[in-house]
């Protein structure tokens, strides 16, 4: 029998465990992609998924259905994901991961444009390793508003919810993170460019 959230979450915050582990089997798919996103490897995105949902029991007692569950837990799961960021940008050890991978990430390139020539494919990897270096030197804030919105396609009032600011702030910062990305990548193939006139 299929519980509604509603019951679920009522179940849990009484302490019904088995209730709790519905709720993540239900949901852990999206909570272990939004990290995956982020991090770009199966290890680290498994782990912060498992802390993301250890966060979301802890705080459930807070959640008072003001929002969407699920929108609730995506700013708990991003939450986790922004403070690891910070914790490895001090350590200078970030990593974000292979984001051209993701089918919603039509923003960072075009539909049907993908080839199956090996070549090809070698010449993709390397542009996806170029793409996560320059994504890597944003910030945390741009980085945060580019996965959620041309990575994961969520809407601008979703992404102002999980961050709990105004939608007009969302595209702000959307358009500065956007503007970032294209200067960084600009930069990147003009130095390219140069390389390869100089053999």
């Amino acid at each position: 029998m299929c519980l509604s959230d509603e019951v679920l979450i009522a179940q849990s915050k009484e302490g019904d465990v088995e209730a709790f582990t519905q709720l993540v089997a239900k949901y852990e798919n999206k909570v272990y992609t939004i990290a995956y996103r982020f991090f770009g490897n199966h290890a680290d995105a498994s782990d912060i998924a498992q802390e993301a949902f250890i966060r979301v029991y802890k705080s459930l007692h807070s959640f008072r259905g003001d929002s969407a569950f699920l929108t609730w837990m995506y700013r708990v799961v991003t939450n986790v994901c922004k403070d690891e960021l910070r914790k490895r940008a001090r350590e200078k050890t970030v990593s974000i991961g292979e984001l051209m991978d993701n089918k919603k990430g039509s923003a960072m390139r075009k539909e049907g444009s993908i080839s199956k020539l090996p070549e090809d494919a070698v010449i993709r990897k390397e542009w996806q390793q170029e793409v996560q270096e320059i994504l890597n030197s944003l910030s945390v804030e741009h980085r945060t508003v580019i996965i959620m919105r041309d990575i994961q396609g969520f809407s601008y009032e979703e992404i102002a919810s999980m961050l709990q600011c105004s939608p007009g702030t969302v595209k702000s910062r959307l358009n500065r993170a956007r503007h970032a990305l294209k200067e960084k990548l600009l930069v990147r193939q003009e130095l390219l460019d140069g390389i390869s006139c100089s053999k």
